[in-house]
């Protein structure tokens, strides 16, 4: 038997000494990337997830009849609202598909209710998960280590990551074998290449869910997408293998995922601020609050890829107070990923629009 759900109070958090200094050194190392990649491309990109793979709009539909614990936030009214779902890969460079990277979904909840977190434009609740149930870096400062390494390679060696990637994939495969997954050697190219639309996602970090603190995560529900779960794309002399892939599934198929809200049950087992701890579902299960439908269309429509690669940011810390981020590594993503934003924006001459309306 479970315990009874943690309820959100501000002390789960523990905010550490230096954090203010870590982040200005995060925004340094971002800078890295963003002027690199802008540079070489003549256009500035994303600085983390600049590749997409493919963009879907849909619906999401919360569940009626839910019990207290989990009718909170954007889940506490039963309805339906629109949404838009971009699928990436990691790198803030656009590299070829051989260098495989794990995979993540940015979603954007439109007409959002609610008290807004601060700077929050719009009325748009966002969520960004990756295929993985752990962070790469236990804390904003090992995470500062990694982005830094990752900077010094950026849109560099192209030759070379593609060699390293393979070899680190044999290595995620040999240990993953033996049951250890690897977040760290997955982000670094290691993880394997398999169908996005097949994968289920994950927040990875935890939120403050209404009274209560909570992680998410998007599953697949139809035999169809089940069935990719564990195909690996073919990638010989195919740099956007990925898309290609993305685009032939979502002609023929109706995606649906279930949107699961994994409710914090034991501080200990649960940190708040060790995102590299896995949430054992045995512990504290993944609960069904909503559905994720995306109708098969064409993922890859140049008007709406051009749109939301341009025009749009995701961010977790674009939304409703009732899902405020929490942690140091939540923390660490606020300030970062808004200069990120806002250098892309500047650079491109093009600002970016938080939607304040239903439509998608």
């Amino acid at each position: 038997m479970t315990n009874s759900p943690v309820r959100y109070v501000p002390e789960v958090e523990q905010v550490q000494p230096g954090e203010a200094e870590t982040i200005q050194q995060l925004n340094e190392a971002f800078d890295v990337i963003l002027e690199r990649t802008a540079e070489d491309y003549g256009h500035a990109v994303r600085s983390v997830h600049a590749k997409a793979h493919g963009v879907l709009v849909g619906e999401l539909t919360v569940e009626t009849g839910l019990p207290p614990e989990l009718a909170q936030g954007l889940f506490a009214t039963p309805g339906t609202h629109k949404v838009l779902l971009r699928l990436s890969t990691n790198a803030g460079d656009i590299l070829p598909d051989a260098i495989s990277l794990p995979r993540g979904l940015a979603m954007k909840v439109f007409d959002a209710e609610g008290e807004r977190l601060p700077n929050a434009e719009g009325t748009a609740q966002d969520f960004i998960m990756v295929n993985g149930k752990v962070f790469q870096a236990k804390s904003a400062d090992k995470f500062l280590g990694n982005l830094k390494m990752l900077a010094k390679t950026t849109d560099r060696m192209e030759g070379t990551k593609k060699v390293m990637s393979a070899v680190l994939r044999g290595t995620s495969a040999a240990l993953k074998a033996v049951g250890i997954e690897s977040a760290a050697i997955n982000s670094l190219g290691g993880a394997p290449n398999v169908d996005s639309i097949g994968q289920t996602y994950y927040s990875v970090t935890p939120f403050r869910y209404g009274d209560y603190i909570a992680k998410f995560s998007l599953a697949p529900t139809t035999p169809e997408m089940k069935a990719l779960e564990s195909v690996k794309i073919e990638i010989d002399g195919r740099e956007d293998a990925i898309r290609e892939e993305v685009q032939k599934d979502m002609r023929v198929i109706d995606a649906v995922w279930e949107f699961r809200v994994q409710l914090c049950r034991d501080l200990d087992k649960q940190p708040i601020e060790d995102a590299t701890v896995e949430w054992k579902e045995d512990e504290a299960p993944f609960v069904k609050v909503a559905t994720v439908r995306a109708a098969h269309q064409d993922s890859w429509d140049e008007a709406r890829v051009q749109e939301i690669n341009e025009e749009s940011r995701f961010g977790i810390w674009t939304g409703l107070a009732a899902h405020r981020p929490l942690g140091n590594i939540n923390r660490a993503r606020k300030e970062p990923y808004r200069h990120s934003a806002d250098f892309r924006a500047r650079v491109n001459g093009c600002p970016y629009h938080e939607p304040t309306g239903a439509r998608a």
